[in-house]
């Protein structure tokens, strides 16, 4: 991918946004401390098994290559601590994360399995779904 903002969809249609695509030092440093923060603060955010089952499909070494980068830098923006909108903000901080996140899976959510979705359901110790 020569333009960071250029995703290729698995069909090889190519899609502009404005999404954060990761580096690989980035997606090394969300697979060390993204599980650690969203445990912390799984119970504040609503979109948390969003997160959990983003992160599930990003490290799935089957998930096509550009689908784990855009995952990986929608992830590596809610793992930093200093955002558009800091987290402390009680009500809003996590309001910028959870919009790079929903736009993230807009577009690449289909690659989101059931399994992942049931493996972060089993991190954040909720009832399997039915």
């Amino acid at each position: 991918m020569s333009n960071p903002r250029e995703v290729i969809i698995e069909n090889g249609e190519t899609h502009i946004t404005r999404l954060p695509v990761a580096t690989e030092r980035q997606a090394k440093k969300t697979r060390k401390g993204l599980l650690k923060k969203l445990l912390k603060v799984a119970g504040r955010i609503p979109f948390a098994e969003d997160v959990a089952a983003a992160y599930f499909c990003a490290i799935d070494k089957e998930t096509p290559r550009q689908v784990r980068l855009v995952l990986y830098g929608a992830l590596f923006y809610f793992l930093m601590p200093a955002d558009a909108i800091p987290d402390i903000i009680a009500g809003i901080g996590f309001s910028d994360d959870a919009a790079v996140l929903a736009t993230t899976l807009t577009i690449v959510g289909s690659h989101i399995t059931a399994d992942h979705r049931a493996t972060a359901r089993k991190l954040l110790g909720l009832p399997p779904a039915k």
